[in-house]
This record gives C-alpha cells, structure tokens and sequence, in this order.
C-alpha cells in the first residue's frame, strides 16, 4: 500500500452529514478524513480545486466551522485477519461490543476509535513454509484455530513475493511479524493483520463457471429456483412475508463454510434477533454454535445513514478475505432497499441531478459493482484453491411494489428472482415464494449436475411438476367463473396434484425440527413421488376410476407425511410407489374402459 500523505484543511460548511472543507489541496476522493476536534470518521465523496465535499459516517451536531479536517491519505479499508468470525461490526468494522465496554455506555461514543482486531490476543501460529521456500501472494504461510470450526489461513500479501527467509512459529499477536519474505535484496515483513480498501475487489486467478449448485435445504429454492455456487439471489417482498427468516434460514443450511450477514438499514429488532439467535442456534454442519463461523455487520435504521452506503462493502470486502482462503462464503444482504435510501440521501446533498424516484442515475451501476463481486473461481497462489461467494440480497420495495427502481435495477444483475408474494404469506403458506412468478437463470446450467446424481429424471419432474403447477393457475380462473364441476376429469386431477405439491412440497415449516431441512435426495423422492401418484391416477380415471375414491385414498396422506420423514428414514419413500399401485388397482372396476367418461 502507498505511503500515507496527510492533508490538512478546515471546514467551511455543513450540511447534514456533508461538510464542506477547504484548504485540501492534494486530498483525493474515497479517501478517509478526521473531523472537527473530536476526529469524527468521513470519507471524500468531491474534490473540487482546495474544496472537498465529505461524508461524515457519524452524528454531526456540534461541528462549526473552522475546525480541523485531517484526510489520512489512504482509501476506506477494512483490517484483515483472525479474530474477524464472531464479532458484531458496524457498517464501517467498528466491533459494536469493544466499543460498548471502551465507552461504558450501550450508545456508540461519537469519535470513539477501537481496532476492528484485538492487538492483544495471542494466536498460535503453527507454519505451513518453511526457510528456504518460494512462494507468490495469496500462498498460505500458516494457520491459526480462530473458532472451533474455522481454520484460519495466512497468506501472502498482495505484492509480496520471494523466499521465506524467516517464519515464526508460536503464540502472536496480529501486530507481530510471524515471516519474512526476501525477494532478491529486498526484506518484507509479514504480520498477520493486513488492511483492503473495500471498494476494491480482491483479485482472483481464475473465474468459473456458475455450474455447481449451492443446496439450501428449502425444497422451493432447490428444486424450482436454485442458486448456484458463486451465484446471486434477490428476495424482494413486501413487509412481513418471511424476507428475514429465508436469510436465517439460508444461514443455517446453505451449502457454506463461512456467513457473513450484513444488515443495511434494518430495524434495530431484527439485528438483535439475528445476535441473539445466531449464537444460540445449533450448526448442523458442524454442532457447535451457528455464531463461530459467522460475523455481523449492522447499520440498523438508527445509526448514521451515510455509514450504511459503506456497510456493504465492509461486507463483501470480508467475504472475499474468506474466500481467499479456498472457503465458499455465504453473504445475506437486508435490505439493500435501505442501502439504496443512503446512496439517494448522499446524492441529494451533493445536489446531483436525480434519476427515477430521486435516486442517483447511478444506482444501477453501484448495484451492479456489489453483486459482480461474488463468483466462484480459483484463488491466487500455487495450490489452486477454488473458493466462492454467493450473494443473496433482500429487497424491500415500499408496499411491495417490484416495479420501483431498486428492485428492477438488482433483476437486470441478479441471476435469481425468489418473489415473496403477501397474497401467500396471509395464508401461512411459508416460504412465500410465488412460484410463478420467480426464476432462476442457472436451472439449465445446474440441471446436468443433478440429473447425473438422479438418473436422468431431475430434470423432467421439475419440468412436469412446475408445468402441473402453471396448469392450476390457469384452470383457477375457469373455477372461479364457472364452478369445478365444469372442468374434465384430467383436469381434476391436474387440480389435486398441484394442491399436493403447494401443500405438500413446496409448503416449509421453517420451525419444524425435521421439516426445516430437506436434503436433494429426500426432494428428488417426494418430487417423484407426487408425480407418480399422477400418472397413475390419470391412467385409473381413464379406466373408469370414481374421483371421489381416488382423491380420497389412504396413501395421500402418507404422501403429505413424507415431509416429516427423517433423512436416516427417507428410504420409506420409495415404498409408496408400490402401496400407490395396490391401492389405485384396488378401485378400478373390472373391465374398465379407457373410454370412460
């Protein structure tokens, strides 16, 4: 990282969050700055001539005019190393409990400054090099135990390479040198706390293909609209129709090894729910705590709203920190919305010329350069680690309108469209997702993978049962004009099967210890399942089977019991074909005709 220059300069001007500072010549935009006597954190938005326009990420009442303004020289950025999992940051990686027992009060000090690391812990370093070894950057030099369930790696800089002339194995603080790196002459000293600015994305070796599912355990997602590895999602939905505890939820099953949950905007409730439930929540990747192998970071709706445009960021800065390391990271976004709100207010105050709604004409492009940096792709160093991000941002479009801004600007960048609809949630039919108006861009990408695992037949029950469900929507509307009694006798059975995949699939209980998760194995049985009590009760009505029998047989509820099977018990699945046959044979008269009415 370039030298520190220091610029000095006074203020002129406040506005709100901005101030207006003169005197800056030699200052640059995104870097940080001090403000006022009390050395309130900002960031250069404008630099015109000596004037500098500054966003303060902290209350601003009490500045006048006249007092100190200290840029550092250098962008945002955000600390690197162990001792991140675990801890409650604000959206600028302030941890939110160092800062509580510093001031001694629950309110954050204005101008307080704590490391985002603790200086004083030791870690134990164990090396992974040895004296005498060449390595390039991003190359693990060690490990530290930063949780019970995270193995923390050290690598290489960026911009260091050469041969380890010295690694220190033992207990360290991050401040410590633990190696150093000699290439041809010249010494660099290697500590385990590095800094990233977090607009700028960390560089990977190579991208790849989003062809690898990321399984969640939500049958709706991971048979209809799944995401994959490195992919991106976008929850929108109106107030109270579940966006929170899909996110938990994602947090809990996902396929990945490390959570970074940012929460932009939110009320200050929900952040307390998900720091009081996350530690208390049993892993079932690992049964240790949910806690030790996620971080926090909150800019709650009453914390200063230009520190939650940087909460994002923060974000995603960190998650890529992870995936460096060769692990896939899970980020949940809530609610970019909110995110959205401080990008229009800091547009405003520096009189911008609005786009639609009073957002910056820039939104699409801000939105665009947070999701583009997820990805699944083969990280810098010699081992050819793979590591991924997967982003899933929720959205909350005033009165769950989908046609405002935001939620149209993330759609033109987001693969995946998971549409909460109030119509479901008012019938206690969880996850809300509307299942005909969501999509995922990465089904025909991630079908092969399955249909490789499921004998060819993935691909051709989700096709039939989401055509089974389009065909109830359609036929719902002659219902309600004319009555069920004017629809044929397939179609009464196109009725019963998709009522069974809305009730018996795709509803979730996410409270429900064995409901809660589903495995690809248990979904694939339930799918085929379904659709061969279908076929088969299609084929009995064509041979004069009565309806009312049909519809009534004692294996449909087997079939809507299959839910809460447990995994080790899912074989009993499979055995419904037969008792489906036995008990449909068992109703059809004898000498049916396939002619019957």
């Amino acid at each position: 990282m370039p030298e520190k220059k220091e610029v000095k300069g006074v203020i002129e001007r406040i506005s709100g969050s901005l101030v207006i500072a003169g005197g800056m010549e030699g200052a640059s935009m995104q870097d940080v700055v001090h403000i006022g006597e009390l050395g309130l954190v900002g960031e250069i938005l404008e630099v015109n001539g000596d004037k500098a326009s500054i966003q303060v990420y902290e209350e601003t009442s009490g500045l006048k005019p006249g007092e100190p303004v200290v840029s550092m020289g250098e962008p945002l950025s955000v600390e690197l190393g162990p001792g991140i999992i675990e801890q409650f940051y604000d959206g600028i990686q302030r941890p939110l409990e160092l800062i509580e027992k510093a001031a001694k009060s629950p309110y954050i000090s204005r101008g307080i400054s704590v490391p985002a690391i603790d200086r004083a812990k030791k870690w134990d370093f164990t090396p992974k090099v040895k004296p005498g070894d060449e390595v390039i950057p991003g190359d693990i030099l060690g490990t530290v135990q930063e949780t019970v369930v995270v193995e923390h790696r050290i690598m290489v800089p960026y911009g260091v390479k050469g041969k380890v002339a010295k690694i220190e194995k033992g207990e360290h603080t991050v401040e410590d040198v633990i190696a150093v790196i000699d290439d041809n002459g010249t010494k660099h000293e290697v500590k385990m706390l590095q800094r990233w600015p977090v607009r700028k994305p960390r560089p990977v070796k190579t991208r790849l293909a989003p062809n690898v599912p990321m399984t969640t355990g939500q049958r709706v997602v991971d048979a209809f609209f799944p995401v994959a590895l490195g992919g991106t999602a976008c929850v929108p939905g109106p107030f109270g129709s579940g966006k929170t505890v899909i996110q938990h939820q994602f947090a809990k099953w996902a396929q990945a090894q490390i959570v970074v949950y940012v929460g932009c905007g939110e009320r200050g409730n929900e952040m307390t729910d998900v720091l009081l439930e996350f530690p208390e929540l049993d892993d079932p990747q690992t049964g240790q705590p949910l806690m030790k192998r996620t971080t926090l970071i909150a800019n709650t709706s009453n914390m200063p709203v230009a520190a939650r445009e940087a909460s994002v960021y923060t974000a995603i800065t960190l998650a890529e920190y992870y995936r460096d390391m060769g692990y896939s990271v899970a980020l949940m976004a809530d609610s970019t919305s909110r995110w959205a709100e401080a990008l229009r207010e800091m547009s405003g105050r520096l009189e911008e010329m609005p786009g639609e709604e009073g957002y910056p004409a820039y939104l699409g492009t801000r939105l665009a350069s947070f999701y583009e940096r997820a990805g699944r792709c083969i990280v810098n160093g010699k081992e050819g680690r793979e590591g991924s991000i997967t982003v899933i941002g929720a959205v909350s479009p005033p009165g769950g309108d989908l046609s405002e801004p935001v939620t149209q600007n993330t759609l033109r960048v987001t693969k995946v469209f998971w549409g909460l609809d109030a119509n479901l949630a008012y019938q206690r039919h969880f996850p809300a997702i509307n299942w005909l108006s969501s999509y995922s861009l990465y089904t025909e990408r991630l079908d092969p993978y399955w249909d490789e695992k499921f004998d060819d037949q993935w691909s051709g029950l989700r096709v039939e049962a989401m055509s089974l469900l389009e065909q109830e929507s359609q036929l719902n509307e002659i219902v309600r004009l004319v009555g069920i009694d004017a629809l044929s006798r397939d179609e009464r059975m196109v009725m019963e099967t998709a009522k069974s995949l809305r009730e018996d699939f795709l509803h979730q209980n996410a409270f429900h210890e064995i409901d809660t998760y589903a495995s690809m194995e248990k979904q694939f049985k339930m799918l085929k399942t379904i659709v061969a009590f279908h076929h088969a009760g299609l084929d009995a009505l064509h041979k004069g089977a009565p309806m009312n029998k049909l519809f009534n047989l004692p294996v449909r509820e087997q079939i809507a019991r299959m839910r809460y099977l447990e995994e080790k018990d899912i074989a009993q699945i499979d055995k419904l074909d037969d008792t489906i046959k036995e008990q449909i044979s068992g109703i059809i008269p004898v000498g049916g005709d396939n002619n019957a009415a």
